[in-house]
């Protein structure tokens, strides 16, 4: 009936899991630095640096212009700089990247917009040059 302490302390040990989710939400805008050690959504716009461990998911009316780096990133709006996947970068049909892309593989789909400089495969989160 009631949860234990022990599996309370799995959920916050897991970084990825649906309840350690940041958002920042439409009609939200930021500028600075994001650092987090678990999953990002952003449906408002951020103008800086979104740095996480985890997922980052930009909705469709997400704005990013600034320096992104994540493990995996699903991109449904807009990122204007650099972006350091370690793993997989992918790109919805209302996608718009602009800047340098380093990630590890790469999914679009048709109607993304991808107008970048990119790298694919190795590791490149390890690799701190711009």
């Amino acid at each position: 009936m009631f949860k234990s302490n022990s599996d309370n302390k799995k959920k916050q040990g897991n970084l990825n899991s649906p309840e350690r989710l940041n958002r920042i939400v439409e009609g939200t805008s930021i500028e600075g630095t994001i650092i987090s050690e678990s999953n990002i959504r952003i449906d408002g716009s951020v103008k800086g640096t979104i740095s996480t461990k985890g997922r980052l998911v930009v909705g469709t009316t997400g704005k990013i212009e600034g320096d992104v780096i994540c493990q995996n990133a699903d991109v449904e709006g807009k990122v204007k700089g650099l972006m350091k996947v370690g793993e997989l970068l992918s790109l919805k049909a209302t996608a718009t990247i602009e800047g340098n892309v380093k990630t590890g593989k790469l999914s679009i789909e048709p109607g993304a917009i991808f107008d970048v400089t990119c790298s694919m495969g190795g590791s490149t989160l390890g690799d701190n040059k711009k």
